[in-house]
């Protein structure tokens, strides 16, 4: 199946057998498996990424549900006004109290591409000018690459850098670093060419606390 030029899927019909074979399997495994899961959540992980279809998490990260609080959007912006995200990391932090924040942008991201070479319209337009704004604050630099996606990469990485920088703008993420308690948070970029995930070594402990409430990188 070409995924990115997707022709055929799976009817509603099929999605709904094949959830039933996947609930006979996993009991016949694990008899308890639902009633284990059905008490209640305490993940580790906040991962804050794009919406693409093409990035199924537990895939990816090998991971098992319950393991990772999911909070998604076109492009993994982190918005200073998202009441969505705001609560999503509200909750993550002062409820479930993670350990660790995870930021994922990917190579070949179309809202990345939409804002370099403004190929969108409408909302979606709207939504990714800050990478916009981003890539004309570098622009000189971005457009020295080699190649289109040689640019597309470097904005894609630099898009979560600043990101991250929103992450810790937060009263949420200044409250928690004040008290001791703040996840530990990495950036990260997922190829979907190769399927690996680069870690862009960002972290907490690159933050420091100002009693003026003000942070600095």
């Amino acid at each position: 199946m070409n995924i990115g030029k997707l022709t055929e899927y799976h009817s509603i019909e099929q999605i709904f057998q094949n959830n039933r074979v996947w609930v006979a399997r996993q009991e016949k495994l694990d008899p308890n498996y639902f009633k284990d899961l059905a008490a209640g959540q305490a993940p580790p992980y906040l991962y804050i990424g794009c919406s693409d279809s093409r990035l199924p998490l537990t895939q990816f990260m090998q991971t098992d549900p319950g393991e990772i609080f999911v909070h998604r959007n076109i492009a993994n912006q982190i918005c200073l006004t998202d009441i969505n995200f705001l609560s999503v990391l509200e909750y993550a932090i002062e409820h479930l109290q993670v350990r660790h924040i995870i930021v994922c942008g990917h190579y070949r991201c179309g809202g990345i591409q939409a804002a370099l070479e403004g190929c969108s319209g409408g909302l979606v337009d709207s939504w990714v000018n800050p990478i916009r704004e981003l890539y004309l604050q570098r622009q000189e630099e971005i457009d020295r690459l080699p190649d289109r996606e040689a640019r597309l990469n470097f904005l894609a990485e630099l898009n979560v850098r600043v990101q991250v920088k929103n992450l810790f703008q937060t009263s949420i993420m200044r409250n928690a670093l004040r008290d001791g308690r703040a996840p530990q948070v990495h950036g990260w970029v997922l190829d979907l060419l190769t399927g690996l995930i680069k870690d862009l070594a960002i972290s907490t402990e690159t933050w420091h606390y100002h009693p003026s409430c003000r942070l600095a990188y």
